[in-house]
């Protein structure tokens, strides 16, 4: 059996399984979820999780909100619960060897779907120029004159510390709207939701964001990040709830890939 098979495997000894994203930004989201009896958490990177809503894998998932628009409305925001932010995010950068603006080619991080889109949209409208993207997958090379976006714990890495310049599509995104951007919601399949699954991831958030320190302090060195940054990262970056402001953003953004898209196709 392969290690994906066997992490769902005994489906019928669960009251709920469900799909977290693997990086310390979803810590605050799931709090005290592991120890509750009847509950499994399935650890992956964001852009797997929606394929494992959809095949019925999962009960619910932490999902990349570009997954709405791909999956042709089968899956709907469950909960309030979200990653967002409203300006710095720290861990969506786009980091490169030349100024911003003599930059060629970007490398978009395979683990991402929303923050992909993001950079594809926004960086000609920040910089005027043409640039070219390709998939980046972890221990590829990066030219000295070209870029790479990262994502979620590999934005504090070494990889990372090794550039000269850095632009944090967080802050780019409120400069450029004036609106908060939302990265990941929780969803389920449209009309087979839980409502006391949603209770509960809603609980897990509201217990998280109580106890912020606390999990900075605990899980932040296990993701690669100092103590102070993870709980200037959790406890000032991020927001968790998804506010009307937060649901204005995340509207233009959609509608702005779905613009994108029909015009791709045109």
């Amino acid at each position: 059996m392969s290690q994906h098979d066997s992490a769902f495997a005994n489906v019928g000894q669960l009251s709920w399984r469900i799909g977290a994203i693997s990086y310390l930004n979803a810590r605050p989201l799931i709090d005290g979820l592991e120890d509750q009896p009847g509950v499994e958490l399935v650890f992956d990177v964001p852009a797997r999780l929606a394929d494992y809503l959809m095949r019925g894998e999962c009960d619910a998932a932490l999902i990349p909100v570009v997954d709405l628009l791909r999956t042709d409305g089968a899956l709907q925001i469950i909960t309030d619960a979200c990653i967002a932010c409203d300006g710095e995010v720290l861990s969506v950068c786009v980091f490169s060897h030349v100024p911003p603006e003599r930059v060629r080619r970007i490398y978009l991080d395979e683990d991402s779907r929303t923050s992909a889109q993001l950079v594809r949209l926004l960086w000609p409208e920040m910089f005027h120029r043409r640039v070219s993207f390709e998939r980046w997958t972890t221990g590829q090379a990066v030219a000295d004159n070209e870029a790479v976006l990262l994502i979620g714990d590999r934005a504090v890495s070494e990889l990372a510390k090794s550039f000269s310049y850095q632009v944090d599509l967080g802050d780019a995104w409120k400069s450029y709207t004036g609106l908060p951007f939302v990265f990941a919601v929780w969803a389920g399949r449209s009309g087979r939701v839980s409502e006391s699954l949603v209770r509960r991831l809603t609980s897990a958030r509201d217990r998280g964001v109580g106890r912020l320190e606390n999990l900075a302090d605990q899980y932040g060195p296990r993701h690669g990040w100092s103590v102070g940054l993870a709980r200037r990262y959790l406890g000032e970056c991020l927001n968790y709830y998804l506010t009307l402001r937060h649901r204005e953003g995340l509207t233009l953004f959609l509608d702005w890939v779905r613009s994108s898209m029909d015009q791709s196709r045109d």
